[in-house]
């Protein structure tokens, strides 16, 4: 049933276009909510809603944040409220390096970056610079929003680079598009991610079945910083098959991700009796997955949902170089992922 679910889904983006209460009938913590009332603005600033169908979503000002999405009644990602901040990387931009940057320190083209560290105790820079900040929203129609940021030469990131991301929804799901250019004379470096949390409403992902189908995977240090690559077939972390994924603890990339025919990878999360299934799809630009079971999230958080992030390089790119987008002066790079539900008998 989830290898059906993901062909249909794939012919079915074939003809996608690119461009109250706090759990309202979202079912989660991520709820659409008025913020008419409010003295002040929410944390994570103006609150963008979109809809087609059964498929809602909200998109906040700050970071260009995934905050909520749903199919009916159902969450598909595990959410923060509106009185929230984004804790975990949740629903969040990661660029222009996703995951850690080791010592917060690199060097590309005669520059020196040095950004803070703000995942201290292993001395790292964590997930970028834009998760932050606040964007603008250029477009916002009833399926879709687009929001743009640019981010100014500083020293973490001596390059000027404008975002811009936009979220639509149609009958097949929720399509996250972005392009990246650089507004600097020289080339400069760039890598991206996004970390939904998914869920299948199991009260912690032990239960949910698996597929995301790598031959390979990272070996990380106590830091979390790739030390090498390992094959994946026979072990642990395959799970090329659907399974379970048990007591596994995972913060885990994968790569050498299988394709279909169109240079797509899919990933897949489904309930105990595969009734439900969330697909994650992502083109040929984004070449890893993080996977992520929450394990050191705050303990009401952990193992909830998994985190699968989708990223174009590994963590430590701005160091090793490794998969490193180099965009020329005036270059727009573009990549698009994104997320379905299949619902019914298996």
């Amino acid at each position: 049933m989830l290898q059906e679910a993901a062909s249909a889904h794939t012919a079915a983006r074939g003809t996608a276009s690119s461009r109250g209460s706090d759990r309202c009938a979202l079912g989660g913590p991520g709820a659409i909510v008025s913020t008419t009332t409010r003295s002040f603005p929410p944390p994570s600033g103006r609150q963008f809603e979109i809809r087609t169908g059964s498929y809602r979503a909200i998109v906040a000002e700050v970071g260009a944040t995934l905050r909520a999405f749903a199919k009916g009644d159902a969450d598909v990602i595990d959410g923060f409220s509106i009185d929230d901040r984004a804790a975990g990387g949740r629903g969040q931009v990661l660029a222009p390096w996703p995951n850690r940057l080791g010592d917060g320190q690199y060097t590309f083209g005669g520059r020196t970056g040095r950004a803070p560290l703000n995942e201290p105790e292993r001395s790292n820079a964590i997930h970028g610079l834009v998760r932050w900040l606040q964007w603008q929203a250029v477009d916002h129609q009833a399926d879709r929003v687009t929001l743009s940021s640019t981010l100014p030469p500083q020293p973490a990131y001596p390059w000027r680079l404008e975002l811009e991301i936009t979220y639509e929804l149609d009958a097949s799901g929720l399509t996250v598009l972005t392009t990246a250019t650089n507004h600097t004379d020289v080339t400069a470096p760039f890598g991206i991610g996004f970390h939904p949390y998914l869920t299948v409403g199991t009260p912690t992902v032990d239960t949910a079945r698996l597929l995301l189908p790598a031959a390979r995977r990272l070996v990380t240090d106590r830091r979390g910083l790739p030390t090498g690559v390992v094959g994946v077939a026979g072990t642990e972390f395959d799970f090329s098959r659907s399974r379970p994924i048990g007591p596994l603890q995972l913060d885990t990339a994968y790569a050498d991700l299988d394709r279909t025919a169109d240079d797509q990878a899919i990933v897949q999360v489904a309930s105990p009796d595969e009734r439900e299934v969330v697909t994650l799809w992502l083109d040929g630009t984004y070449r890893y997955v993080m996977a992520f079971t929450g394990d050191t999230l705050e303990p009401g958080r952990r193992r909830r949902a998994i985190a699968l992030e989708p990223m174009t390089c590994p963590p430590d790119a701005l160091r090793s170089g490794t998969d490193l987008i180099r965009l020329a002066p005036g270059a727009t790079w573009s990549g698009r992922w994104g997320l379905a539900v299949t619902s019914g008998a298996p």
